[in-house]
């Protein structure tokens, strides 16, 4: 048993209380404005816009599929125009920043944490501290900043565009009537299954940004530990997303239902 808390316990607790003063020290630097804008706004472009064909296409077929398969229970029952409602629903506050964050870490988690890597691995965070620049305030904080921006953008694009190809495949293909089909969905999506679901992209941003910044900054060295950084960015990253999506849906829940 001391075995195994040895060996697994303390370096996971070890390595969670890291990510926290991580997070403390680029709180702080947010407080202090300690802020490189045009960093951030590269970041953001970088993050938001060059994930979108990935997010965009995810959305898409996703809403298809979730489309598809809810019409084909629901036709059973004679519920063919609820189809859509489950869809915006599920989209809203579900999958669509679930699926956002997990596409967002795999593309630019995983960049973080190679890139962080190699500069650590080359010294060149060394050499930021000889200039008197703290790596923190110049690498972490605009990819943090920029992250927290750019998901729950990229988050309303695939609810979007997810609810879209859902009515297009059941209206076209499946033969649902449209009308019936959109005043279902907009009287079972309420605005706090957006809400939620925004709250859970702003979220997930910090979460992707902060291990895949931290497994970088912490990797060991040569070309191995780069790679072993970046694949446990990724697997980190949406081990923790799914974990907090449970518990974000029971709070977020609660409070809605106490409002």
């Amino acid at each position: 048993m001391n075995f195994l808390a040895n060996k697994w316990v303390a370096p996971w607790l070890e390595g969670l209380g890291r990510i926290a003063l991580l997070a403390r020290e680029a709180l702080g630097s947010l407080v202090l404005l300690r802020v490189p804008w045009r960093s951030v706004v590269y970041q953001v472009y970088y993050i938001g816009v060059k994930s979108q064909s990935v997010v965009l296409i995810t959305g898409a077929f996703t809403g298809m599929v979730l489309g598809a398969q809810t019409y084909f229970q629901f036709h059973k029952v004679k519920m063919d125009t609820a189809t859509l409602a489950v869809v915006s629903v599920s989209m809203c506050s579900e999958l669509g920043p679930v699926l956002t964050a997990l596409m967002v870490a795999g593309r630019v988690g995983a960049s973080i944490a190679a890139e962080l890597g190699t500069m650590r691995v080359t010294e060149q965070i060394d050499a930021l501290r000889t200039l008197a620049t703290h790596p923190v305030d110049y690498l972490v904080v605009p990819r943090l900043v920029a992250a927290h921006l750019a998901l729950p953008l990229l988050t309303a694009e695939a609810i979007c565009i997810g609810i879209g190809a859902s009515y297009w495949v059941g209206v076209h293909l499946l033969g649902i009537d449209p009308t019936y089909s959109w005043y279902n969905a907009i009287r079972y999506t309420d605005a706090f299954d957006v809400l939620i679901g925004m709250t859970k992209a702003f979220i997930y941003g910090g979460i992707v940004a902060l291990i895949g910044c931290y497994k970088g900054m912490t990797c060991s060295e040569g070309a191995e530990g780069v790679g072993r950084a970046t694949t446990e960015s990724v697997v980190y990253s949406s081990i923790t997303i799914l974990i907090a999506n449970f518990f974000l849906t029971l709070s977020l829940g609660s409070i809605v239902h106490l409002l």
